[in-house]
């Protein structure tokens, strides 16, 4: 998770919103990370997710169910606000659970 997570920042590094609009590989890469850390996340046993309630597990995962379940209708705005907000937060988390 934390290296996909990482992967999706390096993909917006430099990058603006605009950028983001008009480039539909970056879109899809977006898309597709995110995915992939809500796989990661669905395969957490839940002991594990219970002694870590810090880390939005649900959200996580209902993220990715969204993705690959409506992808005709993914909100470019939570999906750029996710990446620019709380990917990073996420990374965060990780990081002290994995000194722990």
């Amino acid at each position: 998770m934390q290296d996909a997570a990482k992967e999706c920042l390096s993909f917006i590094r430099g990058k603006t919103r605009k950028d983001f609009n008009t480039n539909k590989v970056l879109v899809y890469a977006l898309v597709k990370v995110i995915e992939i850390i809500g796989e990661a996340a669905s395969k957490i046993s839940k002991d594990f997710k219970n002694k870590h309630t810090e880390i939005p597990w649900q959200d996580i995962v209902g993220m990715r169910n969204h993705l690959i379940h409506v992808y005709f209708d993914i909100d470019l705005d939570i999906l750029w606000d996710t990446v620019n907000k709380d990917i990073s937060k996420l990374i965060k988390m990780l990081q002290k659970l994995n000194k722990k």
